[in-house]
């Protein structure tokens, strides 16, 4: 406490928190964890950090499968990976995606690998992680992003957030100002929400 806003907006839809100490929080992917919590609630579901499981690709299929027309580049933001792997598979090899990250580092590529090759045993080379624009790492945000951001919305009135889709949107801009893409290229760019961000930035 105080909860910030996005834990209020939950809290606010009746969802009720179960609060772990840190180390605890650390080995939440183990058996010891996953019993403690088994004592506490019974049967439950277990949601991964993020939401990413097989679960999620197969969901995030969907992006592509219910589009009415191809695209030569597929853009998003990447957290955790679950979105983009979904998108990739989904597309079966064809075509070209772009994951911008949202973290700083360059671990979401092997993630991804990990995530795709657990739900498919196709083998896809179409995509990759740019992690070029971070801006310091997750939830870090810099002046010429903030001012982006500003422009941005106010000559396309679509609102961003500055953890995930103002990055990857900067990015986007930033290499069609660099010629990245050849003329004529149909981009599409999927804006994955995270809007409930802005209100810890005072947006």
């Amino acid at each position: 406490l105080p909860l910030n806003p996005t834990l209020a907006y939950a809290k606010s839809c009746g969802m009720k928190f179960h609060y772990l100490d840190r180390a605890t929080y650390r080995l939440k992917t183990t058996l010891q964890v996953k019993y403690y919590l088994q004592n506490i609630f019974n049967r439950f579901y277990l949601i991964p950090e993020g939401g990413t499981n097989n679960l999620a690709i197969q969901g995030c299929e969907e992006i592509v499968t219910e589009l009415e027309e191809s695209y030569d580049y597929y853009c998003l933001s990447v957290g955790t990976g679950g979105t983009v792997s979904g998108v990739v598979s989904a597309l079966k090899g064809q075509h070209s995606v772009i994951g911008f990250s949202a973290l700083k580092g360059d671990f979401l590529t092997l993630e991804v690998e990990k995530f795709l090759q657990a739900y498919s045993d196709d083998k896809f080379t179409n995509w990759f992680i740019n992690n070029d624009y971070h801006f310091g790492g997750y939830a870090k945000v810099k002046p010429e992003l903030l001012d982006f951001m500003k422009a941005f919305e106010g000559k396309h009135k679509i609102l961003l957030d500055p953890i995930y889709t103002a990055k990857s949107f900067y990015g986007l801009y930033d290499l069609i100002h660099n010629d990245h893409f050849s003329r004529g290229s149909r981009i599409l760019f999927v804006h994955t929400g995270g809007l409930q961000g802005r209100a810890g930035f005072g947006l």
